[in-house]
């Protein structure tokens, strides 16, 4: 990549991503559609990914018309729903079958899960399995591809971990669930397996890097309306802008999780986000103690690959950058 002095990084003029290719999840809307307009305005090709086609073809032609100097075909849509494992092997082939890939950006997510527990059809806790388990199985997936172009994953953290860290002893929590509480998990989960698998990489000798950034205070009533990706009522911009000295926009929230994804001076195992915590300019920070706790991440990496079935393929990525 283009070398860029850490202390003039511009969030708002990114370095040169010509011929770079990223995958964004969750990228229909809020930080995914943000941090994919981002990519695209530096030059590269992003896969944009969501559950729904038809608001990954909306959220593409917003992309077009904010950027009308970006090739025609810098934003591909591909549908993957991280909480049904066949759509994340099957979209992983496609990709796969494209080449390599210089980064992969972890954000999709249930935000604010159903009060009652629910399944997916993999029989899993949704909120589990949307944010952690899908993600887990689709960079194992990808690994190979991110190894050819010594590429980047990126997880996304949350400030909730720090709040109330609950050890994830019962990950698909199949006893005393609540949605805050599956949340949490769900993100300390997330954390935890973003900076195991950086350690499990640097053992492995493989030539791809696993980051985690957060994105602060981040609210859809502070954010610019976008037909087709964001347009909140009048009412939750009024409550959003009562919290403007704690809040920003999801747009300014996705800089954090691009500079992880392509600020060359970003190293695996650290974590990012907001100036202030909150909001802000990205900067480095320390991540909540519950997920640097090694004997967490091991226990959640055992019961990820338990739940998805999929082994990550170190040997087989170390083997594909020639290592």
């Amino acid at each position: 990549m283009v070398g860029v002095v850490a202390s003039t990084w511009d969030p708002r003029s990114l370095p040169d991503l010509s011929g770079r290719a990223y995958l964004v999840t969750g990228s229909n809307k809020g930080l995914g559609y943000f941090a994919s307009e981002q990519l695209v305005r530096a030059g590269a090709h992003v896969y944009m990914t969501g559950r729904n086609p038809n608001r990954l073809s909306a959220a593409r032609a917003a992309i077009r018309r904010r950027v009308p100097d970006a090739a025609p075909d810098a934003a591909e849509t591909l549908v993957l729903d991280t909480s049904n494992l066949g759509s994340v092997r099957s979209a992983a082939a496609s990709v796969r079958g494209h080449g390599g890939l210089d980064g992969l950006l972890l954000n999709a997510g249930i935000v604010h899960p159903p009060k009652e527990r629910e399944t997916t059809v993999d029989g899993h806790e949704v909120v589990f399995a949307t944010n952690a388990l899908g993600h887990f199985a689709l960079a194992g997936e990808l690994l190979t591809a991110l190894a050819a172009r010594e590429g980047r994953m990126v997880w996304l953290g949350s400030m909730s971990t720090s709040l109330t860290p609950y050890d994830p002893v019962d990950p698909q929590l199949t006893e005393g669930y609540t949605a805050w509480r599956a949340y949490v998990q769900s993100k300390i989960a997330t954390t935890s397996l973003g900076f195991e698998a950086d350690r499990r990489l640097r053992a492995a000798g493989v030539p791809v890097a696993s980051v985690v950034a957060h994105p602060g205070y981040s609210t859809s009533g502070r954010t610019p309306g976008i037909a087709g990706v964001n347009a909140p009522t009048r009412a939750k911009r009024f409550r959003d802008n009562l919290q403007a000295a704690i809040a920003q926009s999801k747009e300014k929230g996705a800089w954090p999780l691009v500079r992880a994804l392509v600020d060359p001076d970003v190293e695996g195992g650290e974590f990012w986000g907001p100036r202030t915590v909150a909001r802000g300019a990205p900067r480095r920070q320390t991540a909540s103690k519950i997920t640097r706790d090694d004997e967490v991440a091991v226990r959640l990496w055992r019961a990820a690959e338990n739940a998805t079935g999929v082994r990550w393929p170190f040997a087989k990525a170390a083997a594909s950058a020639g290592r």
